[in-house]
């Protein structure tokens, strides 16, 4: 009787056995690979852009919005984000007006004085003081919104006008003068420190 050999196929059983784990190691392989990352800066709807911070303008007895009383002209430039026109006094020390609005600095103006703003003195009508007083009211107006808190006296330079001065109702120490013309009327109005506040000739 004739014996057959094991040995070939034996031999040809290991090499599928070991073709199909190779096969099998590849595909694991493949798809464990990670697909790419995507980054925030590769998608707008996650980029977020820092807000501009805004100024505020609204006048009140401790200064002109975020311009408060006390601050040096160097912290009013950079509270203020734009441009003030004005040259510092030539005498240090010495009282000199800025302004917003080089064309028209009888709008708003900030007086300086020691380097540090004391006053601001407003000219025009879209603006309310502290209390609601404005430019083109009449004295009757202003002696209602203020009652108890007015002191009249005659204006220096404009025969029959009178100047009206309210004192602050918070702890600023600060003071509000209307200034009117013969007929009654506002035609501006400042807030400041004394002895600032009552600088009848400004920074002159």
């Amino acid at each position: 009787m004739r014996r057959m050999s094991l040995v070939p196929v034996l031999a040809s059983t290991l090499t599928v056995i070991a073709l199909g784990a190779c096969n099998r190691q590849a595909a694991v392989d493949t798809s464990a690979t990670p697909a790419p990352a995507t980054t925030s800066a590769a998608n707008p709807a996650q980029a977020t852009v820092a807000p501009v911070a805004s100024v505020d303008h609204t006048p009140t007895f401790k200064g002109y919005g975020d311009l408060k009383f006390g601050m040096t002209s160097k912290e009013m430039r950079d509270t203020w984000k734009a441009p003030l026109s004005g040259r510092a006094a030539a005498d240090p020390g010495g009282c000199y007006i800025l302004a917003p609005d080089a064309s028209a600095p009888k709008s708003l103006a900030l007086m300086v004085e020691g380097d540090k703003l004391v006053r601001y003195d407003v000219g025009n009508d879209a603006e309310a003081a502290p209390g609601g007083g404005k430019v083109g009211m009449g004295i009757d107006q202003i002696r209602k919104l203020y009652a108890g808190r007015i002191r009249e006296q005659p204006a220096k330079y404009v025969p029959g006008a009178i100047d009206l001065r309210v004192s602050a109702d918070d702890d600023s120490g600060s003071a509000l003068v209307f200034e009117t013309d013969a007929s009654g009327k506002v035609t501006s109005w400042r807030v400041g420190q004394p002895p600032a506040v009552d600088y009848v000739e400004g920074c002159s």
